[in-house]
């Protein structure tokens, strides 16, 4: 099972393994707080694409495609979630973004699927 949740949030015991898939820290949050397992900053989009999409709803279409294509240079990363998701149950996927539909954990999500 994967779940999706900001970083923000205070963490559960439902959360099962909890990785952020965010480039960059979160801001103001603590690493004790974040209570992160494993950050996998690889896998977030590129800068260059994370600076395009800008979480702009009319470009997540777009932003998806483009996050997919970028994903196939990195599959040992993608095969790595997958793993994990077997091994541990339940992963949750932590990101920063106050936009909950629109961002680059919601696009691995469904990837992984």
């Amino acid at each position: 099972m994967i779940r999706l949740k900001r970083v923000y949030e205070k963490a559960g015991a439902e959360d099962g393994f909890r990785i952020l898939v965010d480039r960059l820290w979160p801001r103001a949050v603590s690493k004790e707080k974040a209570r992160v397992d494993l950050w996998l900053k690889e896998i977030a989009p590129s800068d260059a694409l994370r600076k395009w999409f800008a979480h702009d709803p009319k470009k997540w279409d777009g932003f998806r495609t483009r996050y997919r294509d970028e994903l196939k240079a990195k599959k040992e990363l993608v095969q790595q979630l997958k793993r994990l998701e077997k091994e541990r149950g339940t992963l949750t996927l932590l990101y920063a973004a106050r936009d909950v539909k629109h961002n680059n954990a919601v696009a691995l999500k469904e990837i992984l699927k």
